[in-house]
């Protein structure tokens, strides 16, 4: 046996039905489509959620708040999380490499949880104030990214 002999498995692949040909084919005519109305004519595409006529879900459903388009999302970090990375000066390629962020292009932002022991320079976009204070307490540096 070779590549050259390698066939599919008798009946699975099967052809794709043509319709609109003629009488004989048993699917002829209007080609299954009925008659008349809209889906029987070529190019109709139905809308996303479209119901019939109903009023559909999405516009039934009250609407509530409000969404700021421009807001800037920050990936999180608490402060025992840093503890477990063993460098003195910890960076985003750091957070990326002890998998805490996905990827150095994301804003990051340090939270307070927990307590910090030795003496680490932590680089972040933002810090909350207990995290600073706790960052600085144990002798460390809370570098803000972007401010230097």
């Amino acid at each position: 046996m070779d590549l050259s002999n390698l066939h599919p498995a008798k009946n699975s692949r099967k052809n794709k039905r043509r319709v609109g040909r003629g009488p004989g084919s048993g699917r002829g005519k209007t080609s299954g489509r009925g008659s008349k109305g809209q889906k029987s004519i070529s190019g109709y595409s139905r809308k996303r959620g479209f119901e019939g006529g109903q009023m559909p879900l999405n516009r039934r459903v009250p609407k509530r708040g409000f969404t700021n388009i421009f807001r800037t999302e920050y990936s999180e970090v608490n402060l025992d999380r840093l503890e477990k990375i063993e460098k003195n000066t910890i960076e985003l390629k750091d957070l990326v490499e002890s998998r805490l962020i996905k990827k150095e292009s994301e804003m990051v932002k340090i939270l307070g949880r927990g307590d910090i022991t030795s003496a680490k320079t932590v680089h972040a976009h933002k810090f909350t104030r207990s995290a600073q204070k706790k960052i600085e307490e144990a002798g460390g540096k809370a570098v803000l990214i972007g401010s230097e």
